[in-house]
């Protein structure tokens, strides 16, 4: 209902009835549905898919938390006015007969709509009560929406934001990656830190509001200057396109600065932020529950970001070869990232830096139109050089396998040149001999 008001295409359909699951079920397969699915049979919802549509039918219904639980326990209704006075937000609780008539709006859902306001319906403390999960899809539907959250629902979500301890994490990552996704992130991001929720799944990302506390004050009394960490990654996340995996690296980029601020002469450094965060954005990402493919590309995005963003034009064609075979497949994800990753309020040096990334980019275009660069290969491989020096598989064999690599990748060494290969490996070979015997 509340997409058809707001005039927003769908293929995605609710409907509510007294009809028990069983029953529910056999109707949607006399309708000829294409798949019939019951995951959410136990809440009272049996779905189907008619081609590209889908659609969910559910008892009249409420649902609430058992205290210490973190599964709901879900009571069938007889009324609809019954279940809508269940539903979270007034948007939400709106119904209309479907063969069409009168809309049923207990609740003023659809002057809300057209006031863009998310509201709870009737006591906002009850209904976050009988789901908690509700508190993060307040946010989310603000985000989706553009809409702001009434004053007495955002006061709620403050008091029972604790509630959201007995939520499963799936659940908690499942609104919050589409709260990434909306078109201004950076805001309700920010509203999530300040309403006490994102310290019940990432906590980590509260620490960029206030890094300073791990740099002692110069002798003058006065903090050292440095970019607003916290503020900067909002608007990172703010200039990346709509894609998953890029707003969650635009999210953890930084996520290291805090434990390696460092002062040195009152200048700020965070050496060696890139693999420390790396290696948390891994904790992070697991600990959403989120699957390994999104886990390793995330990360991978955020421990190159740091040497992309360093790119100059005098980059030899071995050097960009190198950052795309070490990207792989997340190269395009990658430039993403470093083109959003410039937030200064000088136009002119954020302009310079998006020509920085925008040349890069042509460079790999050109690199790959030219050769398939994951598919480079040194002379040698591994059985060539145990057959060589008669040895058995160990660590000896990587540093000269990469050091071919590199050579040929610098345009140093011809790919299928192995007597060269071969002179290279018997003098690296001579010289670990030499350091292994002293």
């Amino acid at each position: 209902m509340r997409d058809e008001l707001l005039g927003t295409a769908t293929n995605d359909y609710d409907f509510t009835t007294n009809a028990e699951p069983n029953e529910i079920r056999q109707l949607i397969r006399s309708a000829g549905a294409d798949t019939i699915y019951a995951m959410g049979e136990r809440f009272g919802t049996i779905g189907g898919m008619f081609g590209d549509t889908r659609v969910e039918i559910t008892t009249y219904r409420s649902e609430n938390y058992t205290p210490g639980s973190r599964k709901p326990r879900v009571a069938f209704d007889t009324t609809l006015e019954g279940d809508l006075a269940r539903r979270d937000f007034t948007i939400n609780a709106m119904a209309q007969p479907a063969g069409g008539g009168e809309l049923i709006d207990p609740f003023g859902g659809q002057a809300d709509l057209a006031a863009k306001i998310i509201r709870a319906v009737g006591d906002p403390d009850e209904r976050f009560s009988e789901d908690p999960l509700r508190l993060m899809r307040a946010v989310r539907f603000a985000a989706q929406l553009g809409f702001g959250i009434e004053e007495n629902t955002l006061a709620a979500i403050t008091r029972n934001a604790d509630k959201l301890a007995a939520i499963s994490m799936e659940r908690i990552t499942q609104e919050f990656t589409k709260t990434l996704l909306a078109e201004h992130p950076g805001r309700f991001v920010r509203a999530l830190a300040d309403l006490g929720l994102l310290q019940h799944f990432v906590p980590e990302f509260l620490d960029l509001r206030d890094p300073h506390r791990a740099v002692d004050p110069s002798p003058f009394g006065r903090r050292p200057r440095y970019k607003d960490i916290f503020e900067h990654t909002l608007l990172v996340l703010d200039r990346t396109p709509r894609v998953l995996n890029v707003r969650l690296g635009a999210l953890l980029h930084d996520i290291g600065k805090p434990k390696t601020m460092s002062l040195e002469d009152e200048e700020v450094h965070f050496y060696g932020h890139e693999a420390i965060g790396e290696r948390m954005a891994r904790k992070i990402l697991t600990r959403l529950r989120l699957d390994r493919d999104t886990v390793e590309r995330v990360c991978l995005i955020i421990s190159l970001s740091g040497r992309i963003n360093t790119y100059e034009g005098d980059w030899t064609d071995g050097a960009v070869r190198r950052v795309v075979r070490e990207a792989g497949d997340t190269v395009d994800e990658l430039l993403m990232l470093s083109h959003a990753d410039v937030t200064s309020r000088r136009e002119e040096r954020v302009r310079a830096a998006e020509r920085r990334v925008d040349d890069l980019r042509e460079r790999i275009e050109q690199l790959r139109a030219e050769e398939d660069i994951a598919r480079i290969r040194p002379p040698l491989d591994g059985n060539d050089l145990m057959e060589m020096f008669g040895r058995a598989p160990g660590p000896w064999i990587r540093p000269i396998k990469e050091r071919l690599l590199t050579m040929v990748l610098d345009g140093e060494l011809g790919r299928d040149d192995r007597e060269r290969a071969a002179e290279i490996a018997r003098a690296m070979m001579a010289e670990m001999e030499l350091a292994a015997a002293r």
